[in-house]
């Protein structure tokens, strides 16, 4: 307590120099709203000057500007971070802005090409802040299924023809097909020239290639990642699993450890499965010894996924979990529930169309999620499609929208749950922004040490909302799937209004959130003889009175050291 109380009184010092030290011709001002910084525990009555995108004054005094929002009775914080957001569509985008999200980025399934990835959105302009990791499922696919032709920038928005074209013979093999030592070289150079490029790290998506991705693929994955001292985040191998030997916790211990070994950040993407507890324990000791992890959730007892995830197999879903398609497995786009004859007709006809997939167990361990430290907000926003299954116009009406409410109601659902439970909005808005941006920037990603935070000389990424009225207004009905979220007039990124009066505005002030780019990659091939030569004491007779007690042991021997 003591120190939250010195932070926010060293904030308001800093704001009252700056409001002094700035002259009153802003571009855009916010006056009269309660300020709130999760960072320096800052939450007051103020007025925030914006200039050249960032906030350069917060002030009791009244400021004035080219143009001015009135904040009163609204809070005014941070621009919601969202780290799973495969709604990388325009479209699916306006839905997330009337949700309060500044930044999506993909950090689940990822691109692949990054470089064309961040090089188209450069060119066609966005509307929030974007960013992506290298998706090892599309990398494997690319090694796995040469009958696929990958040679595009690709992300989830058009991957669902891809995923068709790969199953059309009855193998997907960048799911269930196991890597030679050669194909998984190929995977890793991939995904080392994504981070080269700049990719924020790597995405892997473990749950959907569980017969196929070794254990020691999974770890190479993670060691390209670490390579350059970034982020991998998972979706974990035994998702959803509560049976041992496969409970899903053993497959978080399988990614921490890679992740502790190789010192790198790890994301556990969405821990909101059995076993998340035990999860989010492990998560929190390893902060306190320093270890840059965490996890994400979203508040709904229901999932969406290809209808093709390996999961939902009839040997998984139906013999060894005991579900039915009839009561858990929703066809947004037909506004049906799925039988075993539809299933099996959708995985010859469109393996790639996604489902929402229902579990009722999640609805008593929601209230916990909110409460959870480090436990950040993160939608696994779907793509924007319409009832052909084809992606929607910007301008097309909210009822037209098939998928997940997930991807209109995310932020609203969690601060109304939030207020209705008593769930201190600092802690909200911290799981919404800051914790994100604080794990991202710590991997030494600047323009995420930037944002997150309501401070001066920070981006002019903000969200403006009336802490009793947000709330979602979306659902699982068709017409009401992408209904936006309400109590949230106003969106600013990067000091640009994007949503005024509650009205997407059609402006694109979204700037990528990326990695310089190097001159060179870091992947050193995996070869047998050198692996050899690093782990063992090889079969050379000379070093038959090696001593067992040396640490340095062949080591030393084998690299020519004394």
């Amino acid at each position: 307590m003591t120190k939250n109380i010195l932070l926010a009184t060293t904030f308001i010092v800093g704001v009252a120099v700056a409001s002094s030290a700035f002259a009153q011709d802003y571009d855009l001002v916010i006056n009269g709203g309660r300020v709130m910084d999760p960072e320096t525990m800052f939450d007051d009555i103020a007025n925030v000057g914006i200039k050249d995108g960032r906030i350069v004054a917060i002030s009791k005094q009244p400021l004035n500007g080219a143009e001015a929002i009135d904040a009163t009775g609204h809070v005014v914080a941070p621009g919601f971070i969202d780290t799973h957001y495969h709604a990388v569509d325009i479209f699916a985008t306006k839905m997330a802005l009337r949700d309060g999200v500044t930044t999506g980025m993909d950090l689940e399934l990822g691109s692949f090409d990054v470089k064309g990835w961040y090089d188209q959105k450069t060119e066609t302009g966005w509307q929030v802040n974007y960013g992506t990791v290298s998706g090892m499922n599309f990398a494997r696919m690319a090694i796995h299924d040469s009958e696929v032709n990958i040679d595009y920038p690709l992300d989830y928005s058009i991957a669902t023809p891809l995923l068709n074209e790969a199953n059309k013979d009855g193998v997907a093999g960048w799911s269930v097909t196991r890597s030679s030592l050669d194909q998984m070289n190929q995977i890793m150079h991939i995904m080392d020239e994504d981070m080269r490029q700049g990719a924020l790290g790597v995405g892997v998506g473990a749950a959907y290639m569980a017969r196929g991705m070794t254990s020691y693929e999974l770890f190479s994955a993670q060691r390209v990642a670490a390579n350059y001292d970034r982020l991998t985040s998972v979706h974990t191998r035994y998702h959803l699993i509560q049976d041992t030997p496969t409970e899903a916790p053993i497959a978080f211990d399988e990614i921490f450890t890679n992740a502790m070994l190789l010192d790198a950040p790890l994301l556990m993407a969405h821990n909101n499965d059995y076993g998340w507890w035990e999860i989010e324990e492990k998560l929190q000791l390893a902060r306190d010894k320093g270890l840059n992890m965490w996890s994400e959730y979203y508040p709904y007892a229901a999932g969406s996924t290809p209808v093709s995830a390996d999961f939902l197999r009839p040997e998984e879903w139906k013999v060894k979990y005991g579900y039915r398609y009839e009561d858990t497995l929703y066809d947004p786009v037909d506004d049906v529930y799925l039988t075993d004859e539809t299933y099996a007709d959708l995985m010859k006809t469109n393996p790639g169309r996604a489902m929402v997939v229902f579990f009722p167990y999640r609805e008593e361990w929601m209230p916990y999620w909110l409460t959870t430290p480090h436990m950040t907000i993160a939608s696994d926003a779907m793509a924007g499609i319409g009832d052909d299954g084809e992606l929607l116009p910007w301008d097309a009406d909210w009822s037209e929208y098939r998928g997940h409410p997930r991807t209109s109601g995310t932020r609203g659902a969690t601060f109304r749950m939030g207020r209705e439970q008593g769930v201190p909005l600092m802690f909200t808005i911290a799981q919404a922004s800051y914790w994100v941006a604080k794990h991202l920037g710590d991997t030494g990603l600047k323009s995420m040490q930037d944002r997150g935070r309501l401070q001066v000389g920070k981006v002019a990424d903000i969200t403006i909302f009336d802490p009793a009225t947000i709330t979602d207004n979306s659902g699982f009905k068709v017409g009401q799937h992408g209904i936006p979220s309400t109590g949230i007039p106003f969106v600013v990124v990067n000091g640009t209004v994007v949503v005024k009066d509650s009205k997407v505005l059609d402006v694109k002030a979204g700037q990528e959130i990326r990695f310089p780019i190097e001159n060179k990659g870091r992947f050193e091939e995996i070869e047998v003889n050198r692996w050899l030569n690093e782990h063992t004491i090889g079969l050379n007779p000379d070093l038959a009175t090696i001593d067992v007690h040396d640490e340095s042991g062949a080591g030393a021997l084998l690299h020519g050291e004394d």
